[in-house]
């Protein structure tokens, strides 16, 4: 089985971050890229603010010094070549483009070592969309981790048929290492399993509230009441952040996902509330 001990992260954003600053807190080196000093320097914010959370959080009960080891184990970059140098694994976690993302796998095939495992964090793309980009469709898999990890900690791992099982067996001993419970997929499926369930849980709500139906807080109030549930859907959005949900249901002919696309963007995406991250969304932060 290959030996995974070096880790980068491509892309800094909400889930990228949290995936880097998640392996760092269980030791692992980890570099995280970006395509610009200003993405980077947004990162540095995010990572002082994960290491807040970890704190504050009694589900991690993190230290100070706990958090400051792992912010000492980040190295940040904007050279792609140079983050790959020395991963065993690469996490990609950019933008959800199928075109960007065949980008970056094309030029990090060129820049890796031949060891180098990838992963795919992609929640709509499938691996097999990707692997032919990656010049080792044996060393590529997607590793798919829900939003506020720590907390949150599944990683669905899930190859292709030309996925090594050796390296499927590596990935899952990472994800257990850097504190995640590995779900193994047996077989491709869009949507994993947690998004195969909560799409069409979020897309039902969507469509109670574009609907005219009730408003987004009697919605997760009822949801609520009515199961037990911690969160409902739209609690569930702002954690999300709402440029995803906007992005995938702009990309969808269907008319309400149109509908939803439109709403998104004329109450939220334009006024910057984008949830949690921001703030605000459908709630205030």
């Amino acid at each position: 089985m290959p030996s995974i001990s070096t880790v980068t992260v491509l892309g800094t954003g909400v889930l990228g971050s949290q995936i880097a600053f998640q392996a760092a807190f269980h030791g692992f080196p980890v570099t995280a890229y970006d395509v610009s000093d200003d993405a980077l320097a947004a990162a540095r914010t995010r990572f002082d603010g994960l290491a807040a959370r970890y704190q504050a959080d009694p589900v991690v009960g993190a230290s100070a010094e706990q958090t400051a080891a792992a912010l000492e184990r980040l190295t940040l970059t904007t050279d792609l070549a140079a983050a790959a140098a020395d991963a065993d694994l690469v996490i990609e976690a950019v933008p959800e483009s199928l075109d960007v993302k065949r980008s970056v796998y094309s030029e990090l095939a060129a820049s890796a070592p031949e060891r180098t495992i990838f992963a795919t964090n992609s929640s709509t793309l499938l691996p097999s969309d990707l692997k032919e980009y990656t010049g080792r469709p044996d060393r590529f898999l997607a590793l798919h981790y829900a939003n506020e990890v720590w907390r949150y900690n599944t990683a669905e791992v899930m190859g292709t048929a030309e996925t090594d099982p050796a390296v499927f067996e590596a990935v899952v001993d990472f994800a257990s290492r850097s504190g995640m419970v590995p779900i193994e997929i047996k077989k491709e499926k869009a949507g994993y399993l947690l998004n195969s369930l909560l799409v069409p849980f979020l897309n039902a709500a969507a469509g109670l509230l574009v609907g005219g139906y009730a408003e987004p807080e009697m919605i997760d109030k009822t949801w609520r009441i009515a199961t037990g549930s911690p969160s409902g859907p739209f609690q569930i959005y702002d954690v999300i952040g709402l440029t995803t949900p906007y992005n995938i249901a702009a990309a969808n002919p269907d008319p309400g996902s149109q509908a939803f696309a439109a709403y998104l963007k004329e109450n939220y995406i334009d006024k910057g509330k984008l949830g949690v991250a921001t703030g605000e969304g459908f709630y205030r932060y």
